[in-house]
């Protein structure tokens, strides 16, 4: 039976993307539309916060320390110490009102992000890759909402979806050159009435994504069959990850308004979650190759 506990104290507009730093033990994650990435040490409760000049789509963990930041339309390192940024790659959107969204690491220390069009449905986004030196490369594109990011263990399959059409898609991924496949189907979120939001993968390799729709955790098979659906105490969850000492809690964030459909007053929408005794655990979080 799993335990549902509130990390903070501190409430999202919209809540995403939660990396666990076994370094240090502690927990990033971002709230996008207030333009903060957020640090919280559970052990202590130590919490810090950095203000950013956009909204954030997503972060990454360097070898440096330092984390890679999703900003609207760039891609920049974060000085966790100074709080500087050092922007290393833009990206041009087709039109106005797009920004980048959800990203993941892949298992050679590149970052994988998507776009996000802005208040309409129409598929104007794409799905990047970006080394540590700024080099950025287009794996796909024509998308609405770019989520659910993530890696298989070996690396050899990149899950994506977008959320617009609930359906969870599978590429294969070729990790010593970075080139992705052509995608197929995995998961179909439609039977369940929800979209799949941000999603990760654990040890088994099985994929865990936010219902954003419905309030609920699905953990899927590699094969994409339903395994498990776990309720969470709000409507709109985000995003998971794997943190804790022995990485078996798993963390989640949420909505309280996303400006965009998604509205909840329940007074612990936005807060951030630990799920505890799932009987899984996940992977350390791969880290951007910046620096040798």
């Amino acid at each position: 039976m799993t335990r549902i506990e509130i990390v903070t104290e501190k409430r999202d507009e919209l809540g995403e993307c939660p990396l666990w730093d076994e370094r240090t033990q502690s927990l990033f994650w971002i709230d996008s539309h207030a333009r903060l990435v957020r640090r919280i040490m559970p052990a202590s409760g130590e919490y810090r916060e950095w203000l950013l000049p956009t909204a954030i789509g997503s972060i990454a963990l360097c070898e440096s320390g330092r984390l890679l930041v999703a900003l609207a339309s760039e891609f920049s390192y974060l000085d966790l110490t100074t709080g500087k940024l050092e922007k290393i790659a833009g990206v041009t959107h087709v039109e106005e009102k797009i920004r980048m969204n959800d990203g993941r690491t892949d298992r050679a220390g590149r970052f994988v992000a998507g776009s996000l069009v802005m208040g309409r449905n129409e598929k104007l986004g794409a799905l990047y890759q970006v080394d540590a030196t700024g080099k950025v490369q287009v794996l796909d594109k024509g998308f609405a909402i770019s989520n659910g990011t993530c890696f298989s263990p070996d690396g050899n399959w990149l899950y994506f979806t977008d959320s617009r059409t609930r359906k969870i898609m599978r590429y294969p991924y070729d990790k010593a050159t970075g080139k992705a496949g052509t995608p197929t189907v995995l998961i179909d979120t439609e039977p369940l009435a929800s979209a799949g939001d941000g999603a990760t993968v654990d040890s088994e390799g099985f994929i865990w994504t936010a219902l954003v729709e419905i309030g609920k955790m699905g953990r899927f098979s590699p094969e994409g069959k339903l395994d498990r659906l776990i309720d969470m105490p709000v409507r709109h969850v985000t995003c998971p990850c794997f943190g804790g000492p022995n990485l078996d809690i798993l963390y989640v964030t949420s909505i309280s308004n996303s400006g965009n459909a998604l509205k909840d007053d329940h007074p612990d929408a936005g807060a951030l979650f630990a799920v505890h005794d799932t009987g899984v655990r996940g992977l350390p979080e791969v880290r951007i190759a910046d620096r040798a």
